[in-house]
């Protein structure tokens, strides 16, 4: 009789841990998911983009590689990924760049009208950015 009582009760303690563990997993990987979700929104520029941009804003910024200059360019292009989507600004920074290509070629990056908003939302993205992150 205590062998059956025994296993009986083994039987109830797994059963009851498995569907603990089980539950437990279920809600470890939804928030884990939602976590995932939520960085991958707010962290959405490739490292290599953010790497080059910091990069081109200290050259710009006299290319000392101090402290304060990193930290204001990286800063930088994180307020500027609070505004834009990085198909965004990758968009904008493509026709920014090639804008001022002459003649025919030129005119596929200045003339259409996806190009002038880009290069518009950009350029208040970046003033954001500097009044935000004190960029001298």
């Amino acid at each position: 009789m205590h062998k059956k009582v025994f296993l009986l009760s083994a039987i109830l303690l797994s059963s009851t841990l498995l569907t603990a563990c089980s539950t437990l997993s279920k809600k470890s990987v939804e928030n884990t998911t939602e976590t995932n979700t939520s960085a991958v929104v707010m962290n959405n520029y490739p490292t290599r983009d953010r790497v080059e941009y910091v990069f081109n804003c200290i050259a710009k910024h006299g290319g000392k590689l101090d402290y304060i200059v990193q930290y204001a360019c990286g800063c930088k292009i994180d307020k500027i990924a609070e505004k834009l989507t990085f198909t965004e600004y990758e968009a904008a920074s493509t026709f920014t760049m090639l804008h001022s290509t002459p003649g025919e070629n030129g005119s596929v990056f200045r003339d259409p009208a996806q190009s002038k908003d880009l290069r518009t939302q950009l350029k208040e993205a970046e003033a954001y950015a500097e009044s935000s992150c004190f960029v001298k």
